[in-house]
């Protein structure tokens, strides 16, 4: 039986069908003889990390994924500030934002342009002048994850339980700074609404002065004159993952908010770029992954690289990059498919499709095992309607992960409980019953 397990995440590999592809999903359409193997050798069927129709963003997804309630989950804000190494103290409260390209009408402020392009020297300049503000006694400090992206985070007495601004549509308003309905009596939401709201009137201001924009008006340039944010957190407590599953654990991811999670659920974190050859990448994460097998339990290993080739909404585009990662599936995986102490288990977080409107779509994902004892069913070809023909059936939420904890020889006899911490693993550590010193 395997007792180390390797999760390939292949993010947002699930699509909608499209009729340029023969109303397929570019998993489908792609050609995939390194997936389709592992799938001839294993179990296969359909995942959901929450509910099937609901549409999830990465970091929720991967909660159940990592045998996690979304109960637990801290804000994708918080999450993103503890993966770019920023201070986050346990009363403050983070939240996503970017430079983007506003104009004034009516008396509100529109979306132009969601990326105006900004070089990173000129981002730089921008969001320093705009780094620091407090009003109503709430401090709002603006720490970079990326270029003209980062996140605010607010201390003070800040709450998270405000709303986004960003519409995510060019061309419509932003949205105010609002409390929850459930928490519209509270009074730090109201302060925190307060004081956002009066930091991104500011910085508005500050930043259609600023000689940066000037000097892009006069090249003919939009402006990145105004803050968008969304998905405020603040961090709670959590049972870390070697405690709570018995298995060291190590992401080998790149993006801020992976290794934000990683540090939050007490994973290992290998910091990995992503470069303009995706297939590469994956193929060095994989040798990464056999590597850190050595003293590691569970090995998480992330590519973005479906999820980014889905928002281009180009369906054929996304078929290329899934062959281009196959391509690496093919060359690296085979020491681990060969190795019995590992399971393999390849999915996806969620759906991303390639046309349309939607960002991520609420359809299920194929998933797969391969691993010594695993049944082996008759599915030939790894996709989303095929896999459904598999053992596996559909899995929801944590089920995925307990499938991971009975291959690995951890799963915990319902009702058993042989130490005073409630565990999700077996064998929990105990105290040995002693005898007294005179045999008594």
């Amino acid at each position: 039986m395997p007792s180390k397990c390797v999760l390939l995440l292949l993010d947002g590999l699930a699509d909608h069908a499209h009729p340029e592809l023969g109303h397929r999903t570019p998993l489908q359409a792609a050609s995939t003889p390194g997936l389709d193997r592992l799938a001839a050798a294993g179990a296969c069927g359909l995942y959901h990390p929450t509910a099937v129709g609901e549409a999830l963003p990465s970091e929720i997804a991967h909660l159940p994924l990592l045998g996690y309630g979304t109960g637990s989950f801290p804000g994708r804000g918080a999450l993103e500030a503890l993966g770019a190494g920023a201070h986050l103290g346990p009363h403050d409260v983070a939240l996503l934002a970017h430079l983007a390209c506003l104009e004034a009408r009516g008396g509100t402020l529109v979306l132009v342009r969601d990326r105006p392009g900004l070089p990173q020297e000129q981002a730089r300049e921008l969001t320093s002048a705009v780094a620091d503000y407090e009003a109503g006694g709430i401090r709002v400090r603006f720490h970079p994850t990326r270029g003209a992206w980062g996140v605010l985070v607010l201390s003070g007495g800040a709450s998270p339980f405000v709303t986004d601004t960003s519409p995510m549509i060019e061309g419509r308003p932003l949205a105010d700074v609002r409390p929850w309905a459930e928490h519209a009596g509270d009074p730090a939401a109201r302060r925190t609404a307060g004081a956002l709201r009066a930091y991104l009137r500011w910085s508005h201001r500050v930043l259609s002065a600023h000689p940066v924009n000037r000097e892009r008006a006069r090249e003919g340039l939009p402006p990145a004159n105004g803050w968008v944010t969304q998905r405020p957190g603040r961090l709670g407590p959590v049972t870390g993952f070697s405690e709570r599953f018995g298995m060291r654990g190590l992401t080998i991811a790149s993006g801020a908010v992976y290794h934000g999670l990683g540090r939050f659920l007490g994973l290992d974190v290998e910091r990995v770029r992503d470069t303009d050859d995706p297939s590469r990448d994956l193929e060095h994460r994989l040798g990464l992954a056999r590597e850190a097998l050595a003293d590691h339990d569970f090995v998480h290993v992330h590519t973005k690289a479906p999820d980014e080739a889905g928002h281009r909404k180009d369906p054929g585009h996304k078929a290329r990059v899934i062959e281009a990662l196959d391509r690496a599936v093919g060359r690296a995986a085979g020491p681990l498919a060969d190795d019995p102490e590992v399971l393999l288990v390849v999915t996806a977080d969620h759906a991303t499709p390639s046309s349309g409107p939607l960002i991520h779509s609420g359809e299920t994902v194929p998933v797969l095992l391969h691993g010594l004892g695993v049944r082996r069913d008759g599915v030939r070809t790894f996709d989303e309607v095929s896999a459904a023909g598999g053992c596996l059936g559909l899995l929801r939420g944590t089920e995925l992960f307990g499938l991971v904890l009975t291959h690995t020889g951890r799963a915990r006899l319902a009702g058993i409980r042989e130490a005073p911490e409630a565990v999700d693993h077996w064998p929990a550590p105990y105290e040995p019953l002693r005898l007294e010193e005179d045999g008594g």
